[in-house]
């Protein structure tokens, strides 16, 4: 009996570490997604306003590639995709400039929520797709909105 209250205990343990790093995965990519999700909808506005304007016209659909590489995973941990709740949402800006300013600072804080993200997530493939989404953000988004600003 008491081997098997053991065996049960060192399962749970098991169990509750497994649960616990799925979780943080979870997390981290909910943390991803939403970013992903408020940085098209702010480009999105901005189009809006100003009309096909670069590099807006093209980092849009980048933001677009960024969402559907997370969707496969929230399949993989079975949990249901959040929908954008920020989606015609987000303040417009009073010209471009300013809009590329306020994305500079964006692209920056995505730099960092990244960093903190990997700090949750365990899984190699979904750590890799953060890596791939960071890299991209900090080498050409980043540069494309400061020659923008400048």
């Amino acid at each position: 009996m008491k081997k098997l209250n053991v065996f049960v205990f060192m399962f749970s343990l098991l169990f509750a570490s497994f649960s616990l790093a799925q979780a943080d995965n979870v997390r981290a990519l909910m943390m991803a997604l939403d970013d992903e999700y408020k940085a098209r909808a702010i480009y999105s506005r901005v189009l809006d306003d100003f009309g096909r304007v670069r590099p807006f016209s093209k980092i849009i659909y980048s933001e677009q590639r960024h969402i559907d590489a997370l969707i496969p995973f929230f399949a993989k941990y079975g949990v249901d995709v959040p929908d954008d709740s920020y989606y015609g949402r987000v303040p417009g800006y009073d010209s471009i400039q300013q809009a590329c300013e306020v994305a500079i600072i964006g692209e920056m804080a995505n730099a960092e929520l990244y960093n903190k993200i990997f700090e949750l997530a365990d899984d190699p493939d979904l750590i890799a797709v953060f890596e791939n989404l960071q890299w991209v953000s900090q080498n050409r988004h980043l540069p494309a909105f400061q020659r923008c600003a400048e």
